[in-house]
């Protein structure tokens, strides 16, 4: 099974809540779940494999969730959940430690004791959303008792390695359900790595990764460090090695993994906002130069060449056939 989604309301009204939490037992961990929405209830689940990873997605109203000594002797998948909050609030509990969630925001447990969870309702609070990363202890190469003092304790996400690794797992639920096996294969390593090094890097244990946690972790920064200033005319790959305090010549050998160069990610990156913009009917009035100067693109012919190499068209060509599509 690589990915598989399930919504609410496939199901008869009387149907749904119970449906929603056999899957979230099946999916994540047995836990005893209660709810003042059971007669309205509307949530949905996904659950997308990554070889040795699993990773969960959950939409759900207001709930108290709750996982028992006697639930963990019935079952117990021995994971590390690494959660992303990405809307509502919710409150999690475990051993001694509570914390508050909000969007943006980290959280973890282990299933392998008890734990309880609870998400906040009312007029002005949204459903909540999350991304669950299920971490096989075996596999996290940092001593147990170091990553206890993480559990139920709040890292955000909103700057940082939190940042970092909250655009790759919002980018990895996106496109992993289209992935080719070897792809989605590479990738479960590469988010094992990501997950460790970010765990380790909260803990100051970074001794205990291993060389290729270390290699995906500064990948990661690099690319988020790139999207963050691909408006900025001074974006080469010298200026990005410098902010990362490499060599050029190391920061081309972490790219040699890839299909293209650290210049070429650049250049790819600015088209691709380019042809939104130019898509964008809010920015019908701008000039097609100056898109292409928004995003570094300051010379109207390059950017013109580049786009048409890229596309098949020029940016005006594209412009006046995504303006004139119905919508």
């Amino acid at each position: 099974m690589t990915f598989t989604e399930f919504d609410t309301a496939e199901l008869p009204a009387e149907c749904r809540f119970e449906g929603w939490c056999e899957v979230v037992a099946r999916g994540v961990a047995p836990t005893q779940i209660t709810s003042d929405h059971v007669a309205d209830f509307a949530g949905s689940a996904g659950s997308l494999d990554l070889g040795r990873l699993r990773f969960t997605t959950l939409s759900f109203p207001g709930l108290r969730s709750e996982r028992t000594a006697k639930l963990i002797r019935r079952a117990d998948p021995e994971t590390y959940e690494l959660t992303l909050a990405l809307a509502g609030a919710m409150r999690v509990g475990q051993g001694r430690n509570e914390t508050r969630l909000l969007a943006g925001d980290f959280a973890m447990w282990t299933s392998s004791r008890p734990y309880s969870g609870q998400t906040e309702s009312g007029p002005m609070i949204v459903d909540s959303r999350a991304i669950i990363v299920h971490l096989p202890r075996a596999l996290v190469p940092l001593p147990e008792a170091k990553v206890d003092r993480l559990l139920a304790v709040s890292i955000p996400g909103r700057s940082g390695t939190g940042r970092v690794m909250a655009q790759f797992l919002s980018s990895l639920v996106q496109e992993g359900p289209v992935l080719e096996a070897p792809e989605r294969e590479r990738l479960g390593g590469t988010s094992l790595d990501l997950a460790t090094g970010f765990l380790a890097y909260h803990l100051g244990a970074q001794e205990y990764l291993l060389p290729e946690a270390r290699h995906e972790m500064l990948l990661a920064r690099v690319d988020t460090f790139v999207r963050d200033n691909l408006s900025d005319t001074r974006l080469t790959p010298r200026a990005v090695a410098a902010q990362h305090h490499i060599s050029v010549r190391l920061l081309h050998q972490l790219f040699r993994g890839r299909d293209e160069t650290v210049a070429a990610t650049i250049r790819r990156l600015r088209l691709e906002r380019c042809r939104a913009d130019l898509a964008n009917p809010r920015l019908r009035a701008l000039p097609v130069r100056d898109i292409g100067a928004r995003w570094a693109l300051d010379s109207a012919a390059t950017f013109s060449r580049l786009f048409r190499t890229t596309y098949g068209v020029t940016p005006g060509e594209y412009r006046r056939m995504e303006l004139g599509r119905p919508r």
